[in-house]
């Protein structure tokens, strides 16, 4: 049974979170603050973390770098309230894989947490770089390259595509993107999406090679990560 590291102070959410991984077949561990949590983490053995920012004792901020310098490579999901670009670059320059915002719904933070679960011990998220198929995404210079080539996007089609690649060959649903992308928690009825997919096919398409992002009927979009 794969196994996570919850450091998280918020009971409420710790149970959340906990509940959620556990009925998707993880075993979990709850820490309720920095020192205690950084202890469990270097003792080793879990598939993935998830790391509150903000925490008593030790910030996640600081525990991160802590573990990263110590060589411990699991995996973190860091979860947070501060959802501005510059606290998601300070939490991913820290050493963190992906970011989360709250509050968040529980399916999303589960299917992240799996998603980092299947790519440990792969190249999937190497020095910051993410990759799905022929698309190469650097998190640090928030630059995208297709089989070699510079794809200049706005930071709103980056975010879009970033979320998209995380969750390669999976659907994500309409909400999902509101929450991560805009910092919405709901729908609120426009063709927003619709329009920034369009155009963000237009930027990745390239001759000979078929179109990655996939509308699922009545779902949502899903990335095939062709190679």
């Amino acid at each position: 049974m794969p196994r996570v590291l919850t450091i998280e102070d918020d009971l409420v959410t710790a149970q959340e979170i906990a509940t959620e991984l556990h009925g998707r077949g993880f075993h979990v561990d709850l820490a309720e603050d920095g020192n205690q949590g950084l202890m469990m983490a270097l003792e080793g053995g879990y598939d993935v973390i998830t790391l509150d920012r903000m925490l008593p004792g030790l910030d996640g901020l600081t525990l991160m770098s802590s573990l990263r310098r110590q060589g411990v490579n699991t995996p973190v999901l860091m979860i947070s309230a501060l959802s501005d670009v510059d606290e998601r670059v300070r939490g991913l320059r820290a050493g963190g894989n992906d970011y989360l915002t709250k509050p968040f719904a529980s399916d999303e933070m589960a299917a992240r947490v799996e998603v980092l679960h299947r790519r440990h011990g792969r190249a999937g998220v190497v020095d910051n770089m993410l990759r799905g198929g022929d698309l190469e995404l650097d998190l640090m210079a928030r630059s995208v390259h297709r089989a070699g080539i510079e794809i200049p996007l706005l930071p709103t089609e980056f975010k879009l595509l970033e979320f998209l690649v995380r969750n390669a060959g999976h659907t994500v649903t309409r909400s999902m993107l509101f929450q991560e992308v805009w910092g919405y928690h709901f729908d609120p009825g426009t063709n927003l999406i619709d329009v920034h997919i369009g155009r963000l096919r237009k930027r990745i398409e390239q001759p000979g090679r078929k179109q990655p992002i996939r509308t699922v009927r009545g779902a949502g979009y899903v990335l095939d990560a062709f190679n």
